[in-house]
């Protein structure tokens, strides 16, 4: 069997690790910040934070050239430290955060698919866990 690539993305916020964790799994606001370029937007969220809860975040091409549903269930929901899920795909994601002095660290680790290059894979997913930071910065 083929070892799995692990990719990992991460960044810090100007922001309490309360804020930072609603605003990660609020569905009015994952719909704000979940695209990973301004050509694409998260038209619709639905999230259930439980161990055997699931998500659902539809992305979109803004031009209606292409959609997909990202989605998954939960295995780890730990208040304010971590989130892992399973994607429907079978690769797992794992999400740490972590509050030092009022900032949070979020670090997210994945595993790569088989289609696209890690590097643009990781790029992907930075560009959205950067408007993350931009979103939850600039919220009030």
């Amino acid at each position: 069997m083929e070892r799995q690539t692990k990719i990992t993305v991460e960044a810090t916020i100007n922001a309490p690790v309360e804020k930072v964790w609603k605003l990660w799994n609020s569905p009015t606001d994952i719909i704000r910040w979940n695209s990973a370029d301004p050509s694409w937007h998260c038209p619709s969220s639905e999230n259930d934070l439980r161990v055997d809860g699931t998500f659902k975040n539809r992305m979109e091409a803004k031009d209606g050239s292409f959609g997909f549903d990202f989605e998954g269930t939960y295995h780890t929901v730990n208040l304010y430290k971590e989130i892992a899920y399973t994607m429907t795909d079978g690769r797992t994601v794992n999400t740490l955060f972590s509050e030092v002095e009022g900032k949070t660290s979020v670090i997210t680790l994945f595993d790569a698919e088989q289609e696209n290059d890690p590097e643009f894979q990781k790029s992907g997913w930075q560009a959205i866990l950067n408007n993350f930071v931009n979103y939850v910065e600039s919220a009030n």
